[in-house]
């Protein structure tokens, strides 16, 4: 599992040229799965994601958490983010996890995000979509489930 958190000002999703969802300061999430990847996975990633102190106080230190902000969550399934560019000209997608099993890990994936944090919203898995923000910083992190085995 893979998240490549955009600390922003703020970030919408458009589909269809409609305004699905929109968010203040926060976090955009773009999140992808490969093969492999579980329920234990994501609770790992998720418990990380809403501890992370990468907000600037008002020394210019970060040291808020999105809690401490009253932040907003706009979550993204982005399969690309397992597209290896390594060979060829085209990205592979053979270790980005299946469709079907993506759709069910990432409907997981947000049930428990929102649970846990309720100002968090979502895109549509699959659907196209138009992703607009400002990101403030810019600010650029990545979670990664290798990191934590």
């Amino acid at each position: 599992m893979r998240i490549i958190i955009q600390v922003v000002q703020s970030a919408s999703v458009t589909i269809e040229g409609q305004i699905k969802e929109k968010i203040g300061r926060g976090f955009l999430l773009l999140t992808g799965f490969k093969e492999k990847d579980d329920k234990l996975v994501v609770d790992k990633l998720i418990d990380k994601l809403l501890k992370l102190r990468i907000f600037q106080d008002e020394q210019g230190k970060t040291n808020l958490s999105l809690k401490d902000i009253d932040g907003e969550i706009l979550s993204i399934s982005q399969f690309t983010l397992y597209g290896s560019l390594k060979d060829g000209n085209r990205p592979s997608f053979t270790h980005a996890l299946k469709f079907d099993e993506a759709k069910s890990l990432y409907s997981y994936f947000f049930r428990r995000l929102n649970t846990l944090f309720p100002k968090s919203y979502d895109g549509l898995f699959g659907a196209d979509m138009k992703v607009a923000l400002i990101n403030d910083g810019p600010s650029t992190y990545i979670l990664d489930s290798e990191d934590f085995k």
